[in-house]
């Protein structure tokens, strides 16, 4: 195209030539993102369609930086006006590229927008694409590209699982520095020497989990198929509401999820976790949850952690009991003045670094290890780990039971008792 300076690397070319509306790069850092961001500007203002062309980065200033000189760049002699103060430059025939910052989501309304550019749309305002810039691609089924460098697991993850589990529309692809072949490979290797692990790991290889956890190594995790069935033990079953409201998707996945731990404690120690239950569920479906599981496992202890959720299921619960006769007491469970991140390292660190945790392979495993993988973030759940760690409180381990005590022992003080 005359008066246009592009060119293309091979990961760019394949991305521009996909027929996906909603595409998403999660890519690390120098491997052309912001030049393939630029490119797909200009092609959609010079498409001859109607319609806004609109790139969004996490503040103005940064869509400013990142973005402004790139485009007279590239566009070079077809570029007609720009206005620096408002962001926005006019290509040949009137096409007009706007910049804005999610940073004030007033500003980005009222537009109908065909073609949109999210930049490093992990730092992003939450909740800015859901409520004000979809809708604006409604009226003219305009096409987004969301790309950026990961940072852990918050709304950028999840525009790249849409791509990543097939969602009509989403195609997503993953990029490291090294698919830039104009990247010297001694400098990433120079990088890499220096920086912490993690930090290598999430800016130049584009890892979601990329700082991982201080305190879980889930490769270390102990999985059983079946276990042995005669050895002595009991069951118990621990469970961490976190209210009472349907899984709706999108609008529900920030928040927790109720979970419950079954747990076989044998005599020496070891817990056999049977199932680890989670959810958004109802008040009602929690109650027949835990009374199936009741009636199931036959646990010599329920527990509930206390406080108004607690409250809550004790009445579905105990109709549940009296339709159906049968009674079970539910111990109340509480967090001892300990701050939820201690107690669960309290409860579960010592035990899985010896190996007296063992998780009955089953599909609640991916979640509990992803749980574990990136604890203690705030960006990822952790009401597995939660409920697990309830069991501490509960299990009685007979540690005693192998000592010969005297039978005929007397104190030699009846006061004193020695």
């Amino acid at each position: 195209m005359a008066g246009v300076n592009i060119s293309l690397l091979p990961w760019q070319e394949k991305v521009i030539n996909d027929e996906a509306r909603f595409k998403v790069i999660a890519a690390g850092r120098r491997c052309g993102k912001t030049h393939f961001a630029a490119v797909t500007l200009i092609l959609a203002a010079l498409d001859g369609k109607p319609g806004m062309v609109m790139y969004v980065g996490p503040t103005m200033g940064l869509a400013r930086d990142l973005m402004w000189d790139k485009l007279f760049e590239l566009a070079g002699d077809i570029i007609e006006g720009s206005n620096v103060n408002n962001l926005e430059i006019t290509l040949a025939g009137g096409n007009k590229i706007t910049l804005k910052g999610s940073d004030r989501p007033d500003t980005l309304r009222g537009y109908s927008i065909k073609h949109l550019v999210l930049d490093e749309f992990a730092f992003h305002k939450e909740g800015v694409f859901d409520t004000i810039l979809r809708p604006a691609l409604a009226d003219r089924k305009g096409s987004a590209l969301f790309i950026s460098t990961p940072e852990g697991r918050n709304s950028f993850y999840d525009v790249y699982m849409n791509g990543e589990t097939g969602k009509k529309g989403w195609k997503s692809w993953h990029l490291t520095s090294h698919d830039n072949p104009l990247l010297d490979p001694e400098e990433l290797e120079a990088a890499k020497e220096t920086m912490a692990g993690w930090q290598y790991r999430q800016e130049f290889e584009a890892s979601f989990d990329a700082k991982g956890s201080e305190f879980f190594d889930p490769e270390e995790f102990s999985y059983y198929e079946d276990r042995n069935l005669s050895a002595g033990g009991d069951y118990y079953i621990a469970i961490d509401l976190a209210g009472f409201e349907s899984d709706r998707g999108n609008k529900t996945k920030r928040r927790d999820n109720s979970a419950m731990a079954i747990v076989f404690v044998d005599d020496a120690g070891t817990w056999w976790v049977e199932d680890i239950e989670h959810g958004r569920w109802t008040l009602d479906e929690t109650a027949q949850k835990i009374f199936k599981a009741v009636e199931k496992y036959k646990p010599i202890s329920v527990g509930i952690e206390k406080g108004i959720a607690q409250q809550a299921v004790m009445n579905p619960l105990q109709d549940v009991m009296r339709r159906t006769h049968r009674v079970f007491r539910i111990e109340l469970l509480s967090h001892g003045n300990q701050k939820k991140e201690d107690r669960i390292l309290w409860a579960l660190q010592g035990r899985f670094e010896h190996s007296k945790i063992r998780l009955k392979k089953g599909e609640w495993n991916v979640t509990f290890v992803d749980e574990a993988s990136a604890f203690p973030s705030k960006l990822v759940h952790d009401d597995l780990l939660d409920a697990l760690a309830y069991v501490d409180q509960m299990a009685i381990v007979p540690y005693a039971s192998d000592l010969d005590l005297e039978d005929d022992y007397e104190p030699m003080d009846s006061i004193a008792g020695y």
